[in-house]
């Protein structure tokens, strides 16, 4: 278990999971969770903290504490996306952004598709400096990224345990999807309501895949970012019918994904055609040194390995 726990990753896969999650805690503040802030006018008497903002205890919002705390969160997340002081920058991030969504569900509505965005943000500074493209194995960033796999998988399994927990039965066979396509539906969800009994298939269908998610862990590699991406096709049929895009779960859940190979820089300088690295053949040599002896295997190439033989570049052919 432990050898699974903490599988060793690429780091530049930790840099890039690392770069996309602060990234998107700074997108979350100003596109997805705004209204946060309008919280600090709502009278003091109607905040009641989750169990969290209890035990600490936490201060009741006012409009100097939201704004501090949205202003600090936005300069410090777009900092730690750099990579930079990964520990200090993290931790901070970490502890802002829970208050920031303290702050968001203590008014009577919680949603738990901040769950897996939450565990990524606790765990990431344990993981270390880690570098773009740097292809070095790390076990600490393995951890980071199978916890939040973990809590991401948990975030469906729970799901379909609350669905059967409170709504039972009938939460498969009654007309939840139908409620949502009237309050938030769109004209493919129209569409597809005009299907007798699709919706109550649906149903089933969600059920049966939030149960049966902890099936990814359990398949190879390739099959299992197949499933992954079914995860994600699902919520984007989610989003084009009922306009609920569960955004925080969806960065959460690219620590599936080899972002490794995801090089936006490197594709940025392909674009405008600059080279990412000069290759040693077009390498310019310096003219050499009054008296200096020329090199025998030839300008420009590697020097023979310890106990080895130069390399064939610069030789002349034959024997």
């Amino acid at each position: 278990m432990s050898r699974w726990l903490t599988e060793a990753v690429p780091r530049g896969r930790v840099a890039a999971f690392r770069t996309l999650i602060y990234l998107f805690v700074a997108a979350d503040l100003v596109v997805f969770t705004p209204w946060v802030r309008t919280r600090a006018s709502v009278p003091g008497e109607l905040y009641q903290p989750l169990l969290v903002g209890r035990v600490l205890p936490l201060p009741t919002p006012t409009p100097a504490l939201v704004a501090v705390i949205f202003w600090a969160l936005l300069l410090l997340a777009l900092l730690a996306a750099t990579g930079r002081a990964p520990r200090l920058l993290g931790w901070s991030v970490c502890a802002l952004y829970l208050e920031w969504m303290i702050i968001a569900m203590s008014y009577g509505k919680v949603d738990h598709d901040r769950f897996g965005l939450l565990v990524a943000l606790a765990v990431l500074p344990t993981a270390g400096r880690a570098r773009h493209g740097d292809t070095t194995r790390t076990e600490a960033g393995g951890w980071a990224l199978r916890v939040t796999q973990i809590a991401v998988i948990c975030t469906y399994f729970l799901a379909a345990w609350a669905k059967l927990r409170f709504g039972g039965l009938d939460w498969l066979t009654g007309s939840v999807l139908a409620r949502a396509i009237i309050r938030r539906g769109t004209d493919l969800a129209d569409l597809v309501a005009q299907v007798p009994y699709l919706l109550i298939v649906a149903q089933f269908g969600i059920v049966a895949f939030e149960l049966f998610s902890p099936v990814v862990f359990l398949l190879p590699a390739r099959w299992r970012l197949a499933m992954v991406g079914f995860f994600y096709s699902f919520h984007a049929v989610t989003i084009a019918t009922i306009t609920i895009s569960f955004a925080p779960h969806l960065a959460a859940m690219t620590s599936f994904l080899p972002l490794e190979r995801v090089r936006p820089l490197v594709w940025a300088r392909r674009l405008v055609g600059r080279p990412t690295a000069e290759p040693a053949s077009d390498a310019v040599q310096a003219p050499p040194e009054p008296g200096a002896e020329p090199d025998p295997v030839g300008a420009g190439t590697e020097p023979a390995p310890l106990g080895g033989r130069p390399p064939a570049v610069g030789r002349p052919a034959g024997p």
